[in-house]
């Protein structure tokens, strides 16, 4: 359908083109001519715009190799106590080894790593994560994360069953203040 409405749009354009080249060509006028140029320099600035907006506005198509780095969460989406808590108790980090390490921690302090490995699928565009822990396991991984993709960014949601929703995004943690 999109191709159809696309073709009628440009037969219509040549069309009023064709139009505007035999009253130029007739009357000998500049203005037409301008026109022409003016009318067809509208068409392509309109077009390049739009291109670039979509450009800007896409989402991040991930790869495998997005995914490394450290993670904790994201405090802006739920900011508050909880939040805070769960910072500063949840972080992990997946390696170029493919290995994920999720801490356990209170503040700075690791108290306990529970390993995994990753791997990540690809039957869309963007990769989607696959995790397989090592028993025992922590409840947070016990299913694998959505992934939401942002214009040049992601981040990561696990579904918790004691905390609902958690919120990683990439970043190594730092002291709250």
């Amino acid at each position: 359908m999109g191709g159809f409405l696309l073709l009628i749009v440009l037969f219509i354009l040549l069309i009023i083109t064709i139009v505007l080249l035999i009253i130029w060509a007739i009357t000998k006028k500049k203005v037409y001519g301008k026109t022409i140029l003016y009318f067809w320099g509208g068409i392509f600035t309109i077009y390049f715009a739009m291109y670039a907006l979509h450009f800007i506005n896409s989402k991040k198509v991930l790869e495998k190799k997005d995914f490394y780095g450290h993670y904790t969460i994201d405090r802006n989406y739920f900011a508050g106590k909880q939040a805070d808590w769960q910072y500063n108790n949840f972080r992990f980090e997946i390696r170029e080894n493919d290995s994920l390490y999720f801490y356990v921690t209170d503040g700075p302090l690791i108290i306990k790593t529970h390993k995994g490995k990753i791997s990540t699928l690809a039957p869309y565009t963007s990769a989607r994560l696959v995790i397989k822990m090592e028993e025992p396991n922590h409840h947070i991984l016990i299913t694998n994360p959505t992934i939401y993709r942002e214009s040049w960014d992601f981040f990561i949601v696990f579904n918790s069953p004691k905390f609902s929703n958690m919120y990683f995004r990439k970043g190594k943690w730092t002291k709250i203040d």
